[in-house]
């Protein structure tokens, strides 16, 4: 079964100043077959993305929050713990 799923983010932590680049990656410890990756935030049941990877190329003040990563091998699927992304200087335009 699937298992070991981990979330990293660039820059670490998930602090990240407003208007610069966040990039999230997911990793399988254990897993066999084809791996299929969604993105979620705040628990939406709507996909940020799909693939290993998530760019957001210049966050905004509506997007700190919770972020996961869900793995599935098409037999189980396995999800991250949460990612808190914090960005910086909201609202000090």
């Amino acid at each position: 079964p699937l298992s070991g799923v981990s979330l990293s983010a660039q820059p670490p932590g998930g602090q990240v100043a407003l208007g610069d680049r966040l990039l999230l990656s997911c990793a399988v410890a254990t897993g066999t077959g084809p791996l299929s990756f969604s993105w979620h935030r705040g628990g939406s049941g709507t996909p940020l993305g799909t693939g290993p990877r998530l760019e957001l190329s210049k966050v905004g003040d509506n997007d700190s929050g919770l972020y996961q990563c869900r793995a599935s091998d098409g037999d189980s699927a396995a999800e991250s713990f949460p990612l808190n992304v914090t960005v910086l200087g909201e609202g000090t335009c």
